[in-house]
């Protein structure tokens, strides 16, 4: 019996690693892809003129706490859902680099987490625009496009960068606290909640790169781009360096996971101290 000396095809483990855990990545694509159509919609409902809304509704800063309500909402229901479980639910670039710093995160996974999120806020934002049409595009909506206010870009800057400090600050307190970490999703919620309500007036409240890009592209709005895409990761790295520090770097396991919500039957596919 002649036995073949052909050598099996060589699998790349980019390959391997895409064809294993792709359904993670496809969840974090579809939760920031519904996120996106949540902030398109509410922010048509509660930003163009012609709304039933805001005609009954004047009052921009109850308008912003609406949004800020809606959106919350949106995240901790992101965070919680059959997506959310499985992905681990970062939604933002900025989370996923923050993990990695962290070395919860191995940088192949990394690298589609980001691809996904930037294709999933673009299509969100182009499956918007198809059922909202002209109201989307109004300039008061914008394609929900995230820009500075009337303060200025180094104060959207600075505001961006502590707003993401502060939200990572939080998460990781929370997610490595045992008897809290099933509630990070819902801090992280609040948290959005009340930027929107107060600091949108100064940078338009992104905290994430693909977030803005998805709006921008459609909007073809690329004001200020750069603040979007440094001052989120910078927040969010520094919030993940003081943490370290004040941990102690000796001290193991003081990272559990990079995922939100790790109490589930989903699997994990990050660099995981929960027990399995």
């Amino acid at each position: 019996m002649l036995i073949s000396s052909k050598a099996a095809p060589r699998v790349s483990p980019w390959t391997a690693i895409l064809a294993e855990h792709w359904p993670e990545y496809a969840s974090e694509g579809l939760g920031l892809g519904l996120f996106m159509i949540s902030a398109c919609t509410f922010g048509t409902l509660l930003a163009h003129p012609e709304s039933p809304v805001v005609r009954l509704v004047r009052n921009p800063t109850l308008l912003r706490t609406l949004m800020g309500m809606a959106m919350g909402s949106t995240s901790a229901a992101l965070v919680y859902s059959k997506f959310g479980k499985r992905s681990g639910a970062h939604l933002n670039p900025a989370t996923t680099l923050t993990f990695i710093r962290l070395g919860k995160v191995e940088p192949i996974d990394a690298l589609f987490y980001i691809s996904a999120q930037f294709t999933g806020a673009i299509l969100g934002v182009y499956v918007s625009s198809i059922v909202l049409g002209r109201w989307l595009a109004h300039p008061a909506v914008d394609y929900v496009v995230t820009l500075p206010g009337p303060y200025g870009y180094w104060w959207a800057f600075l505001a961006e960068s502590t707003i993401t400090f502060l939200l990572m600050s939080v998460i990781l307190r929370v997610s490595n606290t045992p008897k809290l970490n099933r509630y990070t999703g819902l801090f992280a919620a609040s948290l959005v909640m009340i930027y929107i309500s107060i600091e949108a007036p100064i940078s338009g409240m992104s905290m994430n790169p693909a977030r803005t890009f998805g709006s921008a592209f459609s909007a073809t709005n690329w004001t200020a781009i750069w603040i979007y895409f440094t001052a989120p990761p910078l927040g969010m790295l520094m919030a993940a360096e003081f943490y370290v520090r004040s941990r102690g770097a000796g001290q193991p396991g003081r990272v559990l996971c990079a995922k939100l919500h790790h109490e589930n039957r989903e699997r994990c596919i990050f660099r995981c101290n929960y027990p399995r």
